[in-house]
């Protein structure tokens, strides 16, 4: 029998006690989940304070007075630090995230635009920054790179190029490089800054174990050889402490590990006086890995500024990973805006019948809504900077989030405030003037895809998804959205080649993690699909075999999505996806170079049909 006050308490911090799960079960969190996820929240003891008079938080519109009432006499603290005071209504406010108090009560003010202009009709290619240069020319693949990309895929009339989160990661474990796993997310990461750098002998794979040391070498030698001079200074200046902590964390992370649960307790906070003494004598590494950072930000504002010089509408079209790791930087500065005790995940579905844990770190709502949004809103105005769209992964989680608490605990989904939270992002895109797309995919939340649409934020369309029916009759392009952006697949599906031969299913029968017995039923599915693909395709193809790129091009051209993104391990004809979910070293995630250089992409035949093909089609 359940605990009414903790079934009270759970509500109230927003734990979904049920869930109907993808195959129409009623999923019920357990007492002891949803007391582990309490915890990890820091509500481990019952509130028995008042409501206060104001709402946490309100969504209001830029330059338009806000709709709430407040009875008594008010002061609103300005994003700005300026203040206004008053009684009776509100006034309008500028864009911004703004304190409201009155009567020793305390609501956010978020004054977003309500709605964001979608953009013209447009396409771009999605490349993996790391991998992008071939074996011919070896080392990882670097902002310079993706500038060289940026200005060849401008000629062909491409409006942005897009690329995996390139957040700042874990130099001092080279082997745990994974894009969707990063240290910080409002830091980029150095192992993109051009050298002449390379692993001894580059071969098809990328080796993160040498080749990310030989780099990071070879800019230590660079920081040694000439002072950074005045710029760098001023830079220092204007980030003030929260760089100084970071390049602490990176400093101490040479010494001590990278991951700082495994360091000594006493660098576990980054206030304690043995982490101002390590500051102190690590100062010299200090000051290197703060001139990484002024380097990487230099080297992405010049790669925006070639693309968009180049005639590109957006430029960059940068990606914000949905968490990060539990004990990286990121939740070391700021231990508060994170839960511990769970990671983020999702329940069980067909893709993953035993469900996933990301180990992940999640914005612990509670701090985040005290705080004002102020985490999220920093992240994404960091991305922004550098990037004209941003894509949110898993952008479910704006609405509700799936937490798995540790100890093998099953998990449960935890409301997230979701108005909020668009309006945060409508406000940084506002500021920017940049288009946002989020990753709206999987078991989706009722009304979700509404909410995003109403905000002008841009869904997410897969084609190979696309259908439905046995055999699969595929949606007619001019039924998809306009308020989306439009692909075949994604890094972690296959590719188009990949997909017509049924390469995932075959490589997870060979890895084993795909029982024998359902790989035929697949296959013959598969084959159903990609018949009911090339009949999809016909109207469009234009002389173009069902096979060719340019067939799947020319039906994602003519659809009515407003973006339309075309992968550059479709135009090179490559059988393996970047990544295979369900695997860590059974398969080369994020590891496989491409056989041309930026260049060649650029100057590929079937880049140059698919240009034309998204041109006729008004794009």
């Amino acid at each position: 029998m359940s605990d009414p006050a903790l079934d009270d308490r759970a509500r109230k911090a927003g734990i979904i006690s049920e869930f109907r799960d993808l195959f129409g079960n009623i999923q019920v969190a357990p007492e002891e989940s949803k007391l582990a996820i309490l915890a990890a929240m820091g509500l481990s003891e019952a509130d028995d304070t008042p409501e206060p008079a104001l709402p946490r938080w309100h969504v209001c519109a830029t330059e338009e007075p806000p709709a709430l009432a407040v009875p008594g006499d008010w002061r609103i603290v300005l994003e700005d630090g300026s203040e206004r005071e008053g009684r009776g209504p509100l006034p309008a406010l500028p864009l911004g995230r703004h304190r409201l108090e009155s009567d020793g009560a305390r609501c956010w003010l978020l004054s977003a635009p309500p709605r964001l202009p979608l953009p013209r009709h447009l396409w771009g290619l999605m490349a993996p920054l790391a991998c992008l240069r071939s074996t011919a020319q070896g080392g990882i693949g670097s902002y310079h790179d993706l500038a060289q990309l940026a200005e060849g895929l401008a000629a062909q009339g491409a409006a942005f190029v897009g690329v995996n989160p390139i957040h700042a990661g874990f130099p001092a474990h080279p082997d745990g490089f994974s894009p969707y796993t990063p240290s910080h997310r409002r830091r980029f990461a150095p192992l993109y800054l051009p050298t002449a750098a390379r692993a001894a002998e580059p071969g098809p794979l990328l080796i993160f174990s040498e080749e990310l040391p030989a780099r990071m070498q070879a800019l230590e030698e660079e920081f040694r050889a000439a002072p950074p001079g005045a710029a760098f200074e001023r830079y220092l200046r204007h980030e003030g402490e929260a760089l100084h902590r970071f390049a602490t964390h990176q400093a101490l992370s040479e010494k001590l590990g990278a991951y700082w649960d495994s360091w000594p307790a006493a660098y576990h906070d980054p206030q304690s006086p043995e982490v101002a003494q390590a500051a102190h004598d690590l100062a010299e590494r200090v000051r290197f890995h703060a001139w990484l950072q002024y380097k990487s930000e230099g080297a992405l504002a010049e790669t925006q500024s070639r693309a968009k010089g180049a005639g590109m509408d957006l430029g960059l079209y940068l990606d914000l990973a949905v968490g990060t790791h539990p004990h990286g930087a990121e939740t070391w500065d700021d231990r508060q805006s994170f839960a511990f005790g769970a990671s983020l995940g999702a329940p069980p579905d067909a893709f993953a019948p035993q469900g996933q844990n990301w180990h992940l770190a999640p914005f612990n709502p509670a701090h985040l809504i005290d705080t004002g949004f102020e985490a999220l809103a920093l992240t994404l105005r960091q991305q922004l900077r550098f990037s004209g769209a941003l894509r949110i992964d898993h952008i479910l989680g704006f609405e509700r989030a799936f937490w798995v608490p540790d100890g093998d605990l099953p998990g449960a989904y935890v409301a997230m405030p979701r108005e909020a939270m668009l309006a945060v992002a409508r406000m940084e895109a506002a500021r920017a003037g940049a288009v946002i797309v989020g990753e709206d995919l999987g078991v989706i939340p009722d009304g979700l895809q509404q909410a995003l649409s109403d905000s002008g934020i841009l869904g997410c369309r897969l084609m190979c998804f696309e259908h439905d029916g046995d055999p699969p009759w595929y949606r007619a392009p001019k039924d998809y959205p306009e308020g989306v952006i439009a692909s075949f697949s994604s890094h972690d599906l296959p590719t188009w080649k990949g997909w017509r031969e049924g390469r995932e299913i075959l490589l997870r029968r060979e890895i084993g993690i795909l029982p024998p017995e359902h790989v035929d039923g697949m296959l013959s599915w598969r084959g159903r699909e990609v018949e009911g693909m090339d009949g999809a395709t016909s109207p469009y193809r234009n002389g173009y075999g069902p096979e060719a790129p340019e067939a799947m091009a020319a039906l994602l051209a003519e659809t009515a999505a407003c973006m339309t993104a075309l992968q550059v391990e479709d135009i090179l004809g490559m059988d393996n996806q970047p990544n295979l979910p369900g695997t860590v070293s059974e398969y080369p995630n994020w590891r496989q170079r491409l056989p041309a250089s930026p260049e060649e992409i650029a100057a590929s035949p079937v880049l140059a049909n698919a240009a034309r093909i998204m041109k006729r089609a008004g794009r």
